[in-house]
């Protein structure tokens, strides 16, 4: 694919992976919600439509992941092939965690479904395997999250190195990304919760909804040091 088809895959796909994955997060918080694992599966058994639905828009952001690390990969390889390499891995790990947690929804599902008439030793069963679904998907979800930042990291210094986007917005990206590099580990071991890491996410969150939407419209600039000069042949 050309450049500008890259640039624009990339930022439709920027928008589109981050209304998937903020409405997989709601369904998803509301559908697992309770004070015991009992009652999350008895939640979880009263909204299978709406918790099919998370599973299958969290399948979506594995592809959406894996789309943006081939596709930043390519508009940024000729500044420095090694790192875009590095930084596409980073991606592709995101999108290869993001398995985890939609096989232990299915599990909960299935699971959710055999608590409504399971009795006794069963129903313990049941719901110690719960409990570990449920935190199996979040360990998941923080090393995907770790593994993003770090290639977020990686592809924002590639854009500054080679000024193919706005200056302010490539320097947006490489703080808001390195701040999640150091946050992010640290909710993983309980350190960091709730609205500090709500904040934290909010420059990142502001870089990748305006590089979305920069693809989209303008598309990238070629780098300087890879442009024509001028009276040279093409």
């Amino acid at each position: 694919m050309t450049p500008r088809t890259n640039a624009r895959l990339a930022g439709f796909t920027f928008l589109f992976y981050i209304v998937i994955a903020i409405t997989e997060m709601v369904l998803t918080s509301r559908i697992k919600s309770g004070p015991s694992t009992a009652a999350k599966l008895a939640n979880i058994a009263q909204h299978a439509p709406q918790m099919r639905l998370a599973i299958v828009l969290g399948m979506l952001t594995i592809l959406c992941a894996l789309v943006l690390a081939v596709t930043l990969y390519s508009l940024t390889r000729d500044v420095d092939p090694d790192l875009a390499l590095l930084a596409m891995t980073c991606r592709v790990t995101e999108g290869v965690t993001g398995i985890a947690p939609a096989i232990a929804s299915l599990g909960l599902l299935s699971l959710a479904t055999a608590a409504v008439t399971a009795t006794g030793q069963e129903a313990a069963t049941v719901n110690q395997l719960a409990a570990l679904l449920l935190r199996a998907g979040g360990w998941s979800m923080t090393v995907g999250a770790t593994a993003f930042a770090v290639g977020s990291t990686i592809f924002a210094y590639l854009f500054l190195r080679a000024r193919s986007i706005p200056l302010w917005l490539a320097w947006l990206g490489l703080g808001g990304s390195l701040l999640m590099v150091v946050i992010t580990p640290l909710e993983g071991i309980g350190l960091i919760k709730g609205t500090v890491m709500s904040i934290s996410w909010a420059p990142l969150f502001v870089f990748e909804v305006t590089l979305g939407l920069w693809l989209l419209i303008k598309g990238i600039r070629v780098p300087i040091y890879l442009a024509p000069r001028k009276g040279s042949l093409q």
